[in-house]
């Protein structure tokens, strides 16, 4: 069973990182204390498979080249920080008005739902896909995984398992916040929640910026 001794330490490094708030979860906890849990589900959806496309660059071997090209991993870090400084951006920028609903989710029309699905998993897979760190952490977890002595049925059976945590992790967050009891609670405290949220993604987005300007300018 020495596959088993692989996966047990890897899927456990991968669920503890779950655990630590990123871009990721407060797009989920800004999307759900304005939508329905439908629409949560879709930013939910969009996360789980940008995680799924890089874990399968890493198992192709794409992943390592890309981590080696510094423009890329420059363009990446910067197109991430500008889409989390525009999620921020729009959330400081919302009234107390479009809150007014936020308990009465079954009052949303289903084309507004369906549209605001398809954002919302829009959203989920570009803030994935827009995380350079989410690239860099599977690349360094499959190193352990890319090696002669592990079968491909094994590397496939971890990124489908990685995948799907990932997709039944951020899934619970978004029902548990669409639970009435804990809807009604969070629907007080709405839009002070969401504002907090803006600043956390919108300074998130600046920090990324200035990382990748602020060396540039000083080498020139």
């Amino acid at each position: 069973m020495d596959w088993l001794h692989l996966f047990v330490p890897i899927a456990l490094a991968h669920f503890l990182a779950l655990l630590s708030p990123g871009p990721d979860f407060f797009l989920l906890v800004k999307t759900s204390l304005r939508h329905s849990a439908r629409v949560g589900l879709g930013a939910a959806l969009g996360i789980a498979m940008g995680n799924a496309v890089y874990i399968g660059l890493c198992l192709v071997g794409v992943g390592a080249l890309l981590s080696r090209s510094v423009p890329l991993m420059i363009g990446l870090k910067l197109a991430g920080g500008l889409f989390l400084m525009w999620l921020g951006w729009k959330a400081l920028r919302a009234r107390r008005a479009d809150y007014a609903a936020l308990a009465q989710s079954d009052s949303v029309p289903v084309q507004a739902e369906r549209g605001a699905f398809v954002r919302a998993w829009a959203a989920g897979l570009a803030s994935a896909l827009l995380n350079p760190k989410n690239l860099l952490f599977y690349l360094s977890l499959f190193t352990v995984v890319l090696t002669p002595g592990v079968g491909l049925g094994v590397q496939l059976g971890l990124g489908v398992w990685m995948t799907a945590v990932v997709l039944a992790w951020d899934a619970a967050i978004v029902l548990l916040l669409a639970k009435p009891v804990v809807r009604r609670r969070f629907a007080r405290m709405a839009f002070v929640l969401d504002k907090l949220t803006g600043l956390v993604l919108g300074g998130m987005g600046t920090r990324i910026v200035q990382t990748v300007l602020v060396p540039a300018k000083a080498g020139t």
